[in-house]
């Protein structure tokens, strides 16, 4: 017969792994994660990019005003069925939406969208208001 020693935080840790298994399997999504955006401007238009990884461009919705952009799109999940084994995901699933306020007016009728590689650029171009905006600055002279 072989002596054990008891150790109560053994009873513990088991205790432990047994609840973050039962909470693993009923966890939900807790926040909807907004794809990571890159905005350029150049003197004819603002070039938007936004990561979309794993999300079919038939998924993506894009809404332009003159000031602002609305992308939603959805991952669908994809389900396996395993007959010895568990999935365990970070993934985010579902339905997502952001929109970006622009600071320049666009003319949102002459918008080009590319979506390659899980990123989507879209190309907004500048109203000729923007375009040929200049501002006239007076240069006092000092009194003498």
């Amino acid at each position: 017969m072989v002596l054990v020693r008891y150790n109560p935080w053994q009873e513990l840790n088991t205790l432990q792994r047994q609840i973050d298994t039962l909470f693993e399997d009923f966890q939900a999504p807790t926040f909807t994660k907004a794809p990571a955006a890159e905005l350029h401007e150049t003197e004819d238009a603002v070039h938007l990019k936004l990561e979309l990884p794993g999300i079919d461009a038939k998924d993506v919705d894009i809404s332009v005003t003159e000031n602002a952009v609305k992308v939603v799109a959805e991952r669908k999940s994809e389900t396996k069925t395993d007959e010895n084994g568990r999935t365990r995901s970070e993934f985010y699933y579902g339905k997502f939406q952001r929109v970006i306020p622009l600071r320049s007016r666009i003319q949102n009728t002459n918008v080009k969208a590319e979506y390659k590689d899980g990123i989507l650029n879209l190309t907004l171009p500048k109203t000729e208001q923007e375009k040929n905006k200049v501002v006239k600055v007076n240069l006092e002279q000092p009194a003498a």
